[in-house]
């Protein structure tokens, strides 16, 4: 399986989160691609390739264009406006009886606007390392459309939590959605997500809410107990063209792999009735025992056997990596789910469908 990265995604480097009503050291940080990378390499799963350059369009399929030109003039503002720190951090959003429809200028109320927390900074690279975990994603769905049964794409920063037009959880493109539109736009009928992160791909489910072309499922931890709190419920099943096309598994604090498994299960099942031409995996790490945001006990053995329960569906698969922030057992658990998914690969590689539609 190859692995898709570039040292371009390092640039992204924050120092600090706010989280828990303090201000922390950052979580999100370039270590954890490295150590991914590092244990791929050692582990002999396949061949690491730099992404091609895609530019911006797939992007702007996915999120809009007011956005995306604040992401790319945001750090000239920030330095305009004698702002001399190395990253900025939202403080104010426009929400409930504020106003929407003012034409903001100031870049404190610019944050605000195209921001969902407080916790995800901006930095000079960030939008500069968000393109090219973009990219990665990119290549990434173009392997397998060419023809791969599976590859991996290494991204960083994450994606899930982005919308079509805000940043947050970490995520400033999203890396998922814009792979799944860009099959979409090459030939494919029906692309399905399975998002597997400890936290629910708000991002995600917000892109795709009314459509039935693209199929999101996510397990998740109960958004009652943990971020984002106000989406990931059991009962948001999509709306207008998308009823239906939606499916959450929010799950209790403390959940290991034996009742992870019974609602991975049943994801599948819906994977089995939707017959998706990819499937597009949000592969997040943090439902380890030992992550430092995460309150779901998966133990490392536990990774490896979801690799094969998403190989057993045998439908061509992206990877693409969400997040995951126990920097020293990141690598091991990354390579565990591929090398799960990879010890079940048919030995004949007709066996499966390369994206047919």
């Amino acid at each position: 399986m190859k692995t898709v990265f570039s040292d371009v995604q390092l640039k992204h480097d924050p120092k600090h989160d706010l989280a828990d009503g303090e201000l922390k050291d950052a979580v999100e940080i370039p270590a954890r691609a490295k150590i991914v990378l590092k244990t791929i390499e050692q582990s002999g799963l396949g061949e690491v390739v730099e992404p091609e350059e895609f530019g911006l369009q797939p992007v702007r399929r996915v999120h809009g264009q007011d956005y995306l030109d604040f992401m790319e003039s945001f750090w000239g503002r920030w330095t305009d406006a004698g702002r001399t720190g190395s990253e900025a951090f939202p403080f104010v959003w426009p929400v409930r009886t504020l106003r929407h429809d003012v034409d903001v200028q100031h870049i404190d109320a610019l944050l605000g606007k195209y921001s969902m927390d407080a916790g995800s900074p901006l930095g000079e690279f960030t939008f500069e390392a968000a393109k090219a975990s973009a990219n990665t994603a990119l290549t990434t769905a173009q392997l397998v459309k060419e023809g791969a049964d599976a590859a991996f794409g290494l991204c960083r920063p994450p994606g899930h939590h982005c919308g079509p037009d805000f940043f947050g959880g970490y995520c400033f493109i999203n890396n998922a959605a814009v792979a799944a539109q860009w099959l979409r736009d090459h030939g494919a009928e029906r692309v399905a997500i399975l998002d597997v992160d400890y936290h629910h791909g708000n991002g995600t489910q917000s892109i795709f809410y009314n459509r039935s072309d693209v199929m999101f499922l996510s397990l998740h931890a109960d958004p009652k107990d943990e971020y984002p709190y106000f989406l990931g419920h059991a009962d948001e099943l999509g709306e207008h063209a998308g009823k239906g096309y939606n499916k959450n598994w929010p799950l209790p604090l403390g959940t290991g792999w034996d009742a992870y498994s019974e609602a991975l299960d049943d994801a599948c099942r819906w994977l089995g009735v939707f017959q998706p031409n990819y499937l597009i995996v949000s592969l997040g790490l943090d439902c380890f025992e030992k992550d430092p945001i995460s309150g779901f006990k998966f133990q490392s053995n536990d990774f490896t056997e979801l690799g094969k329960r998403i190989a057993k569906l045998k439908m061509p698969t992206v990877f693409l990596m969400e997040g995951g922030y126990a920097v020293d057992d990141l690598g091991v658990n990354c390579v565990n789910v591929l090398e799960g998914f990879e010890s079940l690969r048919p030995s004949d590689e007709n066996d499966r469908s390369h994206g047919k539609s």
